[in-house]
């Protein structure tokens, strides 16, 4: 069916953006003090990332089942579900933390990957009621929801994290709140309401997994996804440690990381006009080279303005690289196959972002006498994973184009 009017998804999308920017605003509250709960708990240093880690893991996993979930039941259902994950994981988190337990906490991390896996979808939803000319343009506006989540997560940080005896207890209470206030906005979503309601469409076979994946469009829009979500992830994870392991203080750690979220969300009002004009490849390939540069500045000094400078580069690289790379493969594949990609995209992308939020403590903490020899070799980490991404895209545009 071909759609013409976006009335329907408009509406759809002012309530993703909503609901991106408050329940989104737990993701930055979480990852500005997960590294340091963290490393107050875990018996091993190079350990203090786990539960990051433990919530991207959750996300991994989460994907494969939540995406034919929805595609099933409706995304609404997905939604709702997420949610009232992130408020159990909050809460059980916040247990672990009070009673001092490294596995609790690990165990309310992965529960939060729930939420984390159901809002990667919001995305997607965002396509699911619109023309082919909004698609690009729906994406990016519900990824600028994100704008809001920058502003609303870190600063409601400074203002919780402290507001109990045992440090960033807060936190976690504010986020129990955010999600069960939150949920109340998908109420209003009007989405499909899935393929039992739609027979028709369950009778259309679609391409096996490994069908997909020869696919070169959607094999290099995973990598580019995988690699912009990675790097960015393995680099903002390590950022609170490295930023109070070079003297600094929590409360700059928080500034810090709204200035990134900010970056990675405020080019999304134009992402989509850029894509439409330049075409996805391009947008990609910037997004790729402005990564790059945010590792060039965080290598050339750990002054505040350094931090600030790259890690606002981080934001805007993830934003062209992951929007473009998520426009890439929402155009690779037909309606029948939508659970199955997007699923199998989630679960390859944050199965490498779960290593790289690992790998970024173990880098930080392990891998130097100092905060600064640490901090470095997380930005070095970065270079093999954008050769593979632009080696891909240099492939993919050397391909013939194939309909879907």
């Amino acid at each position: 069916m071909i759609i013409t009017d976006d009335k329907r998804a408009k509406r759809n999308v002012a309530v993703l953006v909503l609901a991106q920017a408050i329940l989104g605003a737990q993701l930055p509250m979480i990852f500005v003090v997960g590294g340091l709960v963290g490393g107050q708990l875990a018996s091993n240093p190079c350990l203090a990332t786990l539960p990051i880690s433990f919530i991207v893991f959750g996300s991994m996993t989460t994907a494969p089942w939540i995406s034919p979930l929805m595609q099933r039941n409706g995304r609404r259902f997905g939604f709702f579900l997420g949610a009232f994950a992130g408020a159990v994981g909050a809460a059980v988190s916040a247990y672990g933390l009070y009673t001092g337990s490294f596995f609790i906490l690990l165990a309310g991390s992965y529960l939060t990957g729930i939420y984390m896996s159901a809002q990667g979808f919001y995305r997607f939803a965002a396509t699911d009621t619109a023309s082919e000319a909004f698609r690009p343009k729906a994406i990016s506006y519900v990824m600028a929801g994100g704008l809001l989540s920058a502003v609303i997560g870190p600063q409601l940080n400074k203002l919780v994290q402290d507001a109990y005896v045992v440090p960033f207890l807060g936190t976690y209470m504010a986020i129990i709140v955010l999600n069960l206030v939150g949920m109340l906005l998908f109420l209003w979503l009007d989405l499909p309401k899935g393929t039992k309601r739609e027979p028709q469409a369950a009778t259309v076979a679609g391409r096996t997994r490994l069908e997909l994946l020869r696919d070169p469009r959607v094999l290099v829009a995973i990598i580019c996804a995988m690699v912009s979500y990675s790097l960015m992830n393995l680099v903002m994870t390590s950022t609170p440690l490295a930023v109070v392991g070079c003297g600094f203080t929590t409360d700059n750690a928080n500034d810090i990381v709204s200035a990134h979220v900010l970056a990675m969300f405020a080019p999304s009002f134009f992402t989509g006009h850029l894509i439409a004009r330049f075409g996805v490849e391009r947008i990609v390939s910037l997004g790729l080279v402005i990564l790059a540069f945010a590792g060039v500045v965080a290598l050339s000094g750990v002054e505040l303005t350094n931090f600030y400078i790259a890690l606002i580069l981080l934001g805007l690289g993830w934003n062209f690289g992951f929007i473009g790379a998520t426009t890439m493969l929402a155009g690779a594949h037909r309606p029948e196959e939508r659970g199955a990609v997007q699923g199998m995209n989630d679960m390859i992308v944050f199965g490498m972002v779960t290593v790289a939020s690992l790998a970024s403590g173990g880098l930080m903490n392990c891998s130097g006498g100092t905060a600064v020899e640490g901090w470095n070799a997380v930005n070095l980490a970065m270079v093999p994973f954008l050769v593979l991404a632009g080696g891909s895209l240099i492939w993919l545009v050397r391909q013939p184009r194939m309909a879907v």
